[in-house]
């Protein structure tokens, strides 16, 4: 996935509320930038830290730029370390993984000939991100992606903050293989740092629970690790879930 219109270079100053992000472009210039990634943001967001916007693509968009990227200041307490390229925009995350399945880097769920985005499943009509059909011998496959940016000593967590949307989401996947269906999660992980993948149990106990619940009525996992750089993301391979 290439960033086009590249993106423009600048220092984090500071996080407003949940959704804002005030910064100092290379130029000088200050500006607030919309980010959508509702998480702490944990090790990611530094004051200082060197972070990179996207301008929006809407002239009548309130705000000019979005968050897409920032590098991780070292804090060797927190086993965090310094220079890593992180991917905070969530929206990435699914052309991300869309452009893997299509391009069978992710050998688990490979094979299929239709990839069907924000599919409706259940009465309550939510939605989750792909609904892969068309395979010659597997099932039809509901797809979750999560974006990743958490690392602790080279271990990606999710999620970073409590959500009880990521826990309904774990619920819906366990109910469809409950009914017989094919179901798997993705951890897109945009840093190169990270060697496993597991639930932040620390954060969102009960994330971890439902996580579990899910793998042992057969929910597939899989850990997707990126190559980030500030012209583009892509997956790049795959690393171990440890649960």
């Amino acid at each position: 996935m290439q960033f086009d219109p590249p993106l423009v270079g600048g220092v984090f100053l500071r996080r407003e509320k949940r959704f804002l992000v005030h910064a100092r472009l290379d130029d000088g210039r200050e500006v607030i930038a919309h980010t959508n990634n509702t998480g702490r943001m944990t090790g990611c967001l530094t004051t200082g830290a060197q972070i990179w916007l996207s301008p929006a693509d809407q002239p009548h968009r309130k705000l000019k730029w979005t968050l897409e990227l920032a590098e991780t200041v070292e804090d060797e307490g927190a086993g965090i370390p310094g220079g890593v390229l992180v991917g905070l925009n969530t929206a990435r995350a699914n052309k991300l993984v869309a452009e893997a399945l299509m391009a069978g880097r992710l050998p688990q769920l490979a094979g299929y000939r239709d990839l069907r985005p924000e599919v409706p499943v259940g009465p309550g009509k939510s939605r989750l991100d792909f609904l892969l059909t068309g395979h010659p011998q597997q099932p039809d496959c509901w797809v979750e992606v999560k974006n990743v940016t958490l690392v602790d000593r080279r271990h990606a967590q999710f999620p970073d903050a409590p959500s009880e949307r990521g826990r309904k989401h774990l619920r819906e996947l366990t109910a469809l293989l409950g009914q017989g269906q094919r179901a798997a999660l993705v951890f897109c992980i945009p840093r190169h740092d990270a060697i496993s993948v597991g639930p932040a149990d620390a954060v969102d106990p009960e994330y971890g629970r439902l996580l579990r619940e899910g793998i042992a009525q057969g929910l597939e996992v899989v850990g997707a690790r990126c190559r980030v750089e500030s012209s583009a993301i892509r997956v790049q391979e795959l690393v171990p879930l440890v649960v």
